[in-house]
């Protein structure tokens, strides 16, 4: 079967005086955003185009449906199917969540303190039969504040329009109201009386917040806020004592906090502190304090507090400190309890409220680890945490912690059903200089059997976008390459936050070519350093991180024996340009504005993968996307696909798989998920030369 070929079209497009011809700028129709939710909008020769596509790809992986199939049956059968969370300890009810060998979805139990009467609130799988859909998005399950009422957001097709229903919990009944387009948050009234939505507007944003009334007359939905910058997107949310919601509204690099009183005294939302570019906010109120978490004076972010009689004259409660990532803290009558994030790694911290005295949590001995705490209980004057805890060879613990006497039970400890072994495994951090002499962290899992000889296959994962940070966490899913001989490496590059803000600020706007000298930088030392050699490296990266992969596969194709590229962002330009798409404004501070300035515009073009492949050679390569992926649209990656296969003049493989019923995480369920690795993995190990 030969390769698909879109049609070419050509068309000029002018920006800033610079000339683009783009010959497949026909895929993206007027209409693309209503596809999202009517795939019958879409155009037919795409559709087609869509289908071959889909086609050649099963076609060139049939010889690994053995493989799939086997890596299917052993990814599950290193996770517990009957499994369950610890609780968490509300005011009358403890709540928690299982899962069945059977079942897809999550199942939401509760029952009340110092019963046994256990009552199941949501079936995720019961759900799922009744609306009869491929697709089944769960965006927010949310109980009121006096357990009587569930609310619950669907998107029963993965474009992320969340429809909001409610159900008496008492009778199992659903109310006869749905809130449509809205995107998919429900924060339940402390008086229970009502929810706050925030309702999408028509080009995918959330702009509006709404007051809906849950009993009594059927009166329209109250609007309480509307942001009028373009770039911003608003949210809501309770405050830990119940005396406030919280309105914030912003972007990726900035925000503005607003206060509603409790008791809705006011539906007018008071300004508590506006926006200054590069200043994030996230407020908080506890015990007639309000609690800010800022990098206002503090580039690594601290915690201040104000009494609400005085709430503007702060005292600094936690202290910024260098390339050091402070967290927003748990706050309890006696003690704050917060996540640093340094050098690629983390740490608890304490303080103690009433002798000032602050402590790291120090019970793990691993270099490497990933730790994180939690709320056990409502109680105000509780001593007690949930403390989560792993390293990219240990499963996963947690811990039930008492912050008085320091002392600590094991609750839940992460069960691996077909055996493990973590002696088996290696993990290292290695240090890469980049071109710039930045030393860029690795953190390198592997077999104990592999050899360092500069043969072995390195899966090479990268992502380096909006301060988002890989983590250092166990992953099962990841032993069906280590056990096969394939090194993976996690590359820690700036434009995350692993290093400190200054990391994510040398990774964006006109510092984002740093992002990808990085990641070149890290497969280069690890060919250097024998963990592999040119040609046996697979790169691997999805949405922001397929940029990525797009544009080190333009500058370094000899490096890679191949990548996949997941839901990629790799027509950043002429998305950039487009202004009406859901998330184009919202990331000018991110990526920078193309249509406004041209520096912006010449920067972005310099590296956007789209308009820089060329006539070369390149690696064996496998794309996929979502027909209803409203974050990066599908027609990115067709574009995409379509000028590499005209332009490459190697050989090698080039595949584009399209979910025609799935958004942006593609398809829902626990076996479709397993089923997409286990199809990625056969592709991996296909190009590695490893059969089983």
């Amino acid at each position: 079967m030969k390769p698909p070929k879109l049609k070419r079209k050509k068309k000029i497009i002018k920006t800033h005086n610079n000339t683009v011809v783009d010959y497949y700028s026909w895929v993206h129709q007027k209409d693309i955003l209503k596809v999202l939710s009517d795939p019958s909008k879409l155009n037919k020769e795409v559709k087609k185009y869509l289908e071959e596509e889909n086609n050649y790809a099963n076609l060139y992986l049939r010889d690994t449906k053995a493989l799939q199939k086997k890596l299917f049956k052993e990814i599950k059968s290193k996770i517990k199917l009957a499994d369950k969370s610890v609780p968490f300890k509300d005011k009358k009810y403890s709540y928690w969540t299982k899962t069945t060998e059977k079942g897809n979805y999550s199942i939401h139990l509760r029952k009340k303190h110092n019963q046994n009467k256990q009552e199941v609130f949501w079936d995720g799988d019961k759900e799922k039969s009744k609306h009869n859909s491929p697709y089944f998005g769960i965006g927010d399950l949310s109980v009121s504040f006096n357990d009587k009422i569930l609310g619950y957001s669907l998107d029963l097709k993965g474009s992320e329009y969340y429809s909001i229903y409610l159900r008496n919990l008492k009778t199992k009944k659903n109310y006869d109201k749905v809130v449509k387009n809205t995107n998919g948050s429900i924060v339940f009234t402390y008086n229970n009386k009502n929810f706050f939505y925030i309702k999408l507007d028509k080009n995918h944003r959330s702009k509006e917040i709404y007051l809906h009334q849950i009993n009594g007359k059927k009166q329209k939905d109250k609007l309480i806020y509307k942001e009028s910058i373009e770039r911003f997107s608003v949210r809501i949310s309770t405050t830990s004592d119940e005396k406030f919601y919280v309105i914030s509204s912003g972007d990726h690099s900035t925000n503005k906090c607003y206060l509603l009183p409790g008791n809705l005294s006011s539906l007018k939302p008071k300004l508590f502190k506006d926006f200054k570019e590069n200043i994030s906010l996230s407020l908080d109120s506890w015990n007639s304090n309000f609690y800010l978490h800022t990098n206002d004076g503090a580039e690594n972010f601290k915690v201040i507090k104000s009494s609400h009689k005085t709430p503007l004259n702060f005292a600094e409660v936690i202290a910024s400190k260098k390339n050091t990532i402070i967290g927003m803290p748990i706050l309890l009558k006696n003690w704050l309890v917060w996540i640093e994030k340094k050098n690629a790694n983390y740490h608890i911290y304490v303080k103690n409220k009433k002798s000032f005295l602050i402590k790291e949590i120090k019970l793990f001995n691993d270099e490497v680890k990933q730790v994180s705490c939690s709320n056990y209980e409502k109680k105000a004057d509780s001593d007690y945490i949930y403390i989560s805890y792993s390293t990219p060879k240990s499963t996963y613990k947690t811990l039930l912690y008492n912050l008085k006497n320091n002392k600590y039970r094991i609750v839940k400890n992460q069960i691996i059903p077909s055996g493990y072994n973590e002696k088996n495994y290696v993990v290292e951090r290695l240090y890469a200089p980049s071109h710039d002499n930045i030393k860029i962290p690795m953190t390198i899992i592997r077999h104990k059997k592999t050899k360092i000889d500069g043969k072995s296959k390195v899966l090479l994962y990268g992502y380096g976008s909006y301060g988002s940070s890989l983590g250092n966490g166990f992953s099962s899913n990841k032993l069906a390459l280590l056990d096969r001989g394939i090194i993976w490496v996690n590359a820690h590059i700036r434009g995350g936050m692993e290093c400190g803000m200054g990391w994510w600020k040398n990774g964006k706007m006109l510092n984002k070519k740093n992002t990808f000298e990085d990641y070149i930088s890290c497969a280069k030392f690890l060919i250097k350093k024998k963990y592999t050699k040119k040609k046996n490296i697979i790169g691997m990266g999805g949405s922001a991180g397929g940029l990525l992969m797009g544009v080190v596969l333009n500058k370094t194709p000899e490096l890679f024996l191949g990548a996949i590229l997941a839901v990629p962002f790799v027509d950043s330009l002429t998305t950039n340009l487009d202004h009406t798409l859901p998330l184009t404004v919202g990331e000018f501070k991110e990526f920078g504005n193309a249509k406004r300035y041209k520096k912006h515009y010449d920067y972005i073009k310099s590296y956007a993968p789209y308009n820089n492949i060329k006539k070369q050679n390149y690696p064996n390569i496998f794309i996929t996307t979502s027909l209803f992926d409203n974050r990066v649209l599908f027609d990115e990656p067709v574009k995409y696909a379509a000028k590499l296969r005209y332009y490459k003049k190697d050989k090698n493989i080039l595949l584009l798989k399209t979910e025609m019923k799935a958004g942006h995480g593609g398809k829902t369920g626990r076996d479709a998920n397993i089923e997409e690795l286990a199809l990625e993995f056969s592709f991996i190990l296909k190009i590695s030369g490893i059969k089983n």
